[in-house]
């Protein structure tokens, strides 16, 4: 009798412990792969810290809840040095031996070949790409969400600030790379459109020369009204303070790669920022949250904070809410599809506003574009660029939490 006693207790509390087992979620895996080495590695990283503070965020409540259950995340990094095959070896460890329903990536290259297999039948990966290149929703891939704006806006809303200024002849000195090939031939394009002239086109590679002498002495040749410039930040900077040096008293537009804040801050000031058209420098977005957020990732990370950061930020809570509408943790097809449920996540409780996302797999997110008049940022202008009637401009207007005024952008092909 004591022994068929001791037996059944075994057996409930097997029991038991069961189905506390059972009642545990698993956690959703999330990757990412970038350069977290090399001469990108400080671009990498704060893309990985956006993505990082979110789900400790989420974590930190518990998680998500899927059909009643909670699921944490866990999120694994893998460096790829920005090498395509090495990030498609990643995007296939994070599937296979993690089971990662998502990999985040920052480098239009190796997002293009993890697209190569992120379809694969029962390997399914959804790709949440850091990238403004227009080729990657152009390529027909069911299983990507594009974070930031296509480029191609903010060559529109950049050239036509510049061409208030008066300015009318154009050089540029562009990273090399496919990124900025085609930055170059949509700036020509427009540019030229409008009726203004392209005097030079010196791309330079931004991730190795340290002299920019022989391509400004070329640019400046025809005494340009305006340098196109832009790579990463602390390159971008040099080029500024090489050609100020140089005499070169125009005006700048920097591609959305290099970050103003951080130019200034590597140029000691904005002294030679005078006339520098770019994107917005993230203590002047124009939502509350924006400062909390500022506040907080300074705090846990000792470092500046940066726009990319803030939008891989963003662009996970988006993920964790298409999770959640879904109804399903693993399928990566479903998920996808709820990414529509997930919009609008606005600017009270997010650093960047996100509105909703096109059926390629674009997000509605705001161009930004500021411009540096005597050591002052002007205020941002606000570009609602996928807006397609005065009756959904209304809407917007209504719902935004923009502390400036937005501006509906048509977008010209």
């Amino acid at each position: 009798m004591k022994y068929l006693i001791k037996h059944l207790c075994f057996v409930i509390m097997s029991l038991a412990l069961f189905w506390a087992v059972e009642g545990m979620a698993k956690e959703i895996v999330i990757g990412y792969t970038g350069p977290l080495s090399g001469p990108a590695a400080e671009y990498g990283q704060e893309n990985f810290n956006g993505v990082e503070m979110a789900v400790n965020e989420l974590n930190a409540n518990g998680g998500i809840t899927v059909k009643g259950m909670k699921y944490p995340f866990k999120l694994l990094k893998l460096d790829d040095r920005s090498e395509p095959a090495q990030a498609v070896n990643n995007a296939r460890r994070f599937r296979e031996q993690n089971k990662a329903v998502a990999v985040f990536s920052p480098v239009f290259t190796c997002i293009s070949s993890i697209m190569k297999i992120n379809e694969e039948k029962g390997k399914e990966l959804l790709i949440m790409a850091y990238t403004s290149t227009p080729k990657a929703l152009q390529m027909g891939n069911k299983l990507i969400v594009m974070i930031p704006p296509a480029f191609t806006t903010y060559v529109q809303t950049m050239s036509d600030l510049a061409w208030k200024q008066g300015w009318r002849k154009a050089a540029m000195l562009i990273t090399l790379g496919a990124y900025g090939d085609e930055w170059r031939m949509a700036f020509r394009k427009y540019w030229e459109r409008k009726g203004g002239k392209v005097t030079a086109d010196k791309p330079s590679n931004y991730y190795k020369e340290t002299d920019y002498s022989t391509p400004l002495n070329a640019a400046l040749a025809d005494k340009p009204d305006l340098l196109v410039i832009g790579g990463p930040s602390a390159p971008t900077a040099l080029v500024i303070e090489q050609a100020r040096s140089m005499g070169y008293n125009g005006g700048f537009i920097l591609i959305e790669q290099a970050r103003p804040d951080y130019v200034a801050h590597i140029l000691k000031g904005y002294k030679l920022m005078n006339n520098v058209i770019s994107s917005v420098a993230v203590d002047n977005l124009p939502f509350k949250a924006s400062t909390f957020f500022d506040k907080r990732y300074k705090k846990a990370y000792k470092i500046m904070n940066s726009f990319g950061t803030i939008q891989n930020y963003t662009a996970m809570h988006a993920l964790a809410r298409a999770i959640s509408a879904a109804g399903k943790v693993d399928d990566v097809v479903a998920i996808r599809a709820a990414f529509p449920k997930a919009f609008p996540m606005l600017g009270d409780k997010f650093p960047a506003e996100m509105h909703g996302i096109s059926d390629a797999g674009g997000i509605y997110a705001f161009t930004y574009v500021q411009m540096i008049r005597r050591g002052t940022y002007k205020k941002p202008d606000v570009n609602a660029w996928w807006i397609n009637s005065p009756d959904e401009f209304n809407q917007l207007k209504k719902i935004t939490k923009s502390g400036v005024p937005l501006k509906p952008m048509k977008i010209i092909e």
